[in-house]
């Protein structure tokens, strides 16, 4: 069962990090939950955006790449929980900046398709390796 939902869950986080990728707003839209929230922390302590706060955030970067991981899924009937590794690179003032994070999604299954909830996003040291 766990090959089955880390399959569905690495599916639908290619979609989501390609929809990113592409800036492609609408995919994302149908992707992520009305009552979706980023909850994270930063240099600067944790935060939170709602769907519509996130969305306005990541048109505003200039992405150049995200790597993922599913390292663990967990699939129930109408919930999954997938933990990703992701490193993402961004272009920020000319110079391209990298970070390591650790996510926990939380994806309900709702109106007939898969839409992430809720999203947790925890710094990675550089060079660390998550053993989950």
């Amino acid at each position: 069962m766990v090959a089955k939902g880390c399959e569905l869950i690495e599916a639908l986080e290619r979609q989501w990090r390609d929809a990113l990728c592409a800036k492609n707003i609408d995919l994302l839209r149908s992707l992520i939950h009305a009552d979706f929230v980023l909850i994270g922390t930063r240099a600067s302590g944790p935060f939170t955006l709602n769907r519509d706060e996130w969305l306005e955030a990541i048109q505003k970067r200039e992405l150049v790449r995200i790597e993922l991981e599913v390292v663990e899924a967990t699939v129930l009937d109408q919930v999954m929980v997938g933990t990703v590794q992701a490193k993402w690179c961004v272009k920020y003032l000319g110079r391209e900046i990298e970070d390591s994070v650790l996510l926990t999604d939380v994806w309900v299954f709702d109106d007939g398709r898969w839409r992430v909830v809720r999203r947790h996003s925890s710094p990675v040291p550089a060079m660390a390796s998550v053993a989950v």
